[in-house]
């Protein structure tokens, strides 16, 4: 009995002078899966000796002001338009509260995390750590597994769940690598011979841009062939590649000497991100699509090729940090932290929506909303499933059937560009991913023109899609029977990713007109493309997007999730900016 009691004592005495330490055991779960995401396979235990980076996105005490001011900035009816912020600004705003510095610092203090070595990011909002897979486990009350991809055979360390403790519930908004099965497709249809088109009667635009597209195709029937880029020291366009995908630079040459002669000897200036690699040896058929069509419509303008990397793939008893597979936050990261970056950036890489956790989707959304406010224009590729590939099931537990909108294309800050082909008329093409949003809500700059879509479908899709979602694509441009130099043979390249570096081109084009009349560039485009803009935009009014076992979207007069607002017409829109 009296040992008892002593022992009562003894305990009750720890737990009041160990507070500290029991705040850090009451976890909430921040994030699980219900089943393992499509297309991955469980293999086993990851072993916990295993050493990974773990990166920790935390709350930004000022986010909800810098999305303001990025409207503000980015409204050309407003009187702060073009008036971007500094990175100095960004990082003011974006930056977290101390209290929340603190508090991570203990959390990690207490799991024995060597914090000293941590790196962070210039507004101390992501900190990066390296621990073992056992600590990791300790530390978000989980269990690290190793799943191996279906078709690719790529070995990943995920987790189907995760928790914090609650006492850092507002102060932290995301930890990665954790639910995240990333698969992140390039948004390119299989190379394809292309079925010819119909005949063509506009004399401007060589008829054979029916069935095969070239620079010379794009510039006629986008109308930049009068314009001479004057801004081409300050003025610059960037394309963020992954997945080892590696532009290559002889192929650029032999496609300059087929297709513009006047590039022959010029080239791209490659940055390496986070172990990215410059590999002249394997060209791959994206990054010299993304290269080749970018680098000659908006020619002679500097274009930078972004390799990023991440880790290496994990790899049994290889003791190397894991691969990440976010390279979403890898570049976001790095080019956040530079002072100066591109004015235009393209990319055409995209998952599913539902593949990406939502906290994840946010953070990495809100970080392009750092990079417009600072004056730069984003383009994604909407995608190439239509409304969505295969039985469309949602992967919530329900298993109810649903249209899928593609990430990041669907984030609010970024201008999603979809698919078209055939010439006088365009027609939207049956691959462009749309639909709507079942993260994000209707962005104020879209609310007009996706209401009246929504309202002339009625009950048609009722439940099949979000009607209060923010809406893809926003424009579109040419997306089949793109000409590629790959290994030094042309190929025909069809896919959205041929369509976002070519408006993205076109945007790089207007950057270097304002630049050159002594305005700012552009920055983030929606709110100016659904205002004043939209009159510099053809409008698309046929062609659909099948998928999920329906028949799609139609295009229509006005906005649609097919077109978008439309094509550009470069000499309307320098007019307009």
């Amino acid at each position: 009995m009296i040992w008892s009691t002593f022992l009562v004592l003894a305990l009750a005495q720890l737990s009041v002078a160990n507070p500290v330490s029991k705040r850090w055991d009451d976890l909430s779960v921040r994030h699980a899966w219900s089943e393992v995401p499509k297309g991955w396979e469980l293999q086993g235990p990851a072993p916990g000796d295993h050493t990974m980076s773990l990166r920790i996105g935390l709350k930004q005490d000022k986010i909800d002001e810098l999305i303001a001011t990025l409207y503000e900035v980015s409204d050309p009816a407003h009187s702060k338009y073009g008036k971007h912020l500094s990175v100095e600004e960004v990082n003011a705003l974006t930056a977290p509260h101390p209290d929340t510095l603190d508090l991570v610092h203990a959390w990690l203090e207490h799991h024995e995390v060597d914090t000293s070595a941590a790196s962070r990011t210039s507004a101390n909002d992501w900190i990066t750590i390296r621990v073992t897979v056992a600590q990791a486990e300790r530390m978000l009350g989980t269990n690290y597994n190793v799943y191996r991809h279906s078709t690719s055979g790529e070995d990943i360390i995920r987790t189907m769940e995760y928790s914090l403790p609650s006492t850092l519930e507002g102060h932290v908004n995301v930890v990665a690598p954790t639910t995240y099965f990333s698969t992140t497709r390039s948004m390119r249809s299989t190379i394809h011979k292309v079925t010819p088109a119909a005949p063509v009667s506009d004399v401007t635009v060589p008829s054979s841009c029916a069935n095969t597209i070239t620079p010379t195709c794009l510039k006629d029937l986008y109308n930049t062939t009068s314009y001479t880029p004057k801004s081409t020291s300050t003025n610059k366009l960037g394309i963020a590649g992954y997945l080892e995908e590696y532009a290559n630079r002889a192929d650029l040459q032999t496609f300059y000497k087929k297709y513009l002669t006047a590039a022959e000897g010029s080239s791209y200036t490659t940055v390496l991100v986070n172990g990215g690699l410059d590999t002249q040896s394997d060209p791959g058929v994206e990054a010299n699509l993304d290269v080749q069509y970018a680098a000659s419509v908006s020619y002679p303008t500097p274009v930078t090729y972004y390799s990023t990397g991440g880790s290496p793939p994990y790899i049994p008893d290889d003791n190397s940090p894991s691969n990440t597979n976010e390279p979403y936050l890898d570049f976001l990261n790095y080019v956040g932290n530079q002072t100066t970056v591109p004015q235009t950036f393209t990319t055409s890489y995209g998952d599913y929506e539902q593949t990406v956790p939502k906290d994840y989707a946010t953070s990495v959304c809100n970080g392009f909303a750092t990079l417009g406010a600072r004056g730069v224009s984003i383009m994604f590729s909407s995608g190439d499933d239509g409304v969505g590939d295969g039985d469309c099931k949602s992967n919530n537990g329900t298993n109810k059937v649903a249209f899928q909108p593609n990430f990041p294309a669907s984030c609010p800050y970024v201008t999603s560009v979809g698919a078209t082909y055939k010439i006088n008329p365009e027609v939207g093409i049956s691959f462009s991913a749309g639909g709507f949003s079942n993260y994000f809500p209707t962005p104020s700059y879209q609310t007009s023109a996706t209401s009246a879509f929504i309202k002339s479908l009625g009950t048609k899709y009722a439940g099949l899609y979000n009607q209060s979602g923010r809406g893809i694509p926003d424009v579109s441009a040419q997306g089949e029977g793109f000409q590629v130099v790959v290994g030094g043979a042309v190929e025909s390249v069809g896919g959205t990713s041929a369509s976002g570096p070519t408006f993205a081109a076109i945007v790089a084009l207007l950057n270097d007109y304002r630049i050159s009349e002594g305005k700012a560039p552009l920055g983030f485009l929606n709110p100016f493309l659904y205002s004043t803009g939209v009159a510099g935009l053809t409008d698309i009014t046929s062609g659909s997007n099948p998928g999920c076992g329906t028949n799609g979207f139609t295009a229509r007069a006005g906005w649609d999730p097919v077109t978008g607002l439309g094509t550009p017409n470069f000499g309307k829109l320098q007019a307009l900016v």
